[in-house]
Parts: C-alpha cells; sequence; structure tokens
C-alpha cells in the first residue's frame, strides 16, 4: 500500500489515525511537530502527508507551504479541531484555507474512521491517476 506521513501535535490523535492506517495496510510515519515533519519528508519517500493545521511552533500552514517547495505533488490531507463556525463573519474556515493553499482535502476533527479512510484512498487514487498522466504526456 503507501507510506504516509502523520504529523499531529497530539499523541491520541496520532495513535489513532495511525492505527486506522496500518489496519488498512499503510506504511506509518509519525511527528509531533512541523519541524520534524518537515525532516521525515525530506528524508523519506511518502506517498501521502497527513497534517494537523494548530500545532505549536512551526504550524500546518508553514510546514505545508515548506513541503509543497520541495515536494509539490506530494498530496496533503490537513486536519484541524478547531470549529467551523457557523457565521461566515465571527471565524476563518482554517480547512477551506489549506484546501485553496494546496491541500487535497480536509476533516475536521473529531472524524469517523471511514471518513478518514474514504479520505486517504481518494486522495492516493487522484494522485496515480495524475502521476499515470504525466507519465503519458511526457511519452514521446
Amino acid at each position: 500500500m503507501a507510506r504516509i506521513l502523520v504529523v499531529d501535535d497530539d499523541a491520541a490523535v496520532q495513535m489513532t489515525v495511525r492505527l486506522l492506517l496500518e489496519r488498512a495496510g499503510h506504511s506509518v510515519a509519525t511527528a509531533d511537530n512541523g519541524r520534524k515533519g518537515l525532516a521525515l519528508c525530506q528524508s523519506g519517500e511518502f506517498d501521502l502527508l497527513f497534517l494537523d493545521i494548530f500545532m505549536p511552533g512551526m504550524d500546518g500552514f508553514e510546514t505545508m507551504r515548506m513541503v509543497r517547495q520541495q515536494q509539490p505533488q506530494l498530496p496533503i490531507i490537513v486536519i484541524s479541531g478547531r470549529p467551523i463556525s457557523p457565521e461566515a463573519d465571527s471565524a476563518p474556515d482554517f480547512l477551506t484555507m489549506a484546501i485553496k493553499l494546496g491541500a487535497v482535502s480536509s476533516l475536521q476533527k473529531p472524524f469517523r474512521p471511514a471518513d478518514l479512510l474514504a479520505a486517504v484512498t481518494g486522495c492516493l487514487e487522484a494522485a496515480r491517476r495524475g502521476s499515470r498522466a504525466a507519465g503519458v504526456a511526457s511519452s514521446p
């Protein structure tokens, strides 16, 4: 299956996501902050990055920006436990902002295991289709 990097400062979320993904057959590495996640991204080949938006130190937005510079094709799923406000003017929708900045998908914490697995499957399939299309396009 896929090699997935999970970057989240909440150990319980890390463990839950790791367990769900490993049960689905994926290989999972974890980091508890953006700097460690970025270092792992630079040193390893990952098929997908699972990234919390709000972490101390280097937050998910900054981490995503730096990953995009180095590995623009790496699919990113962002997660956040901050509530999405029903009133449009009261607070920004950080998950939507992350999508606009380059994330492929997003999940609001707490999420259902089925939603997490569906997002991962969708991102991996889209990335495979994209790489096949790029390979076909670059053929003579």
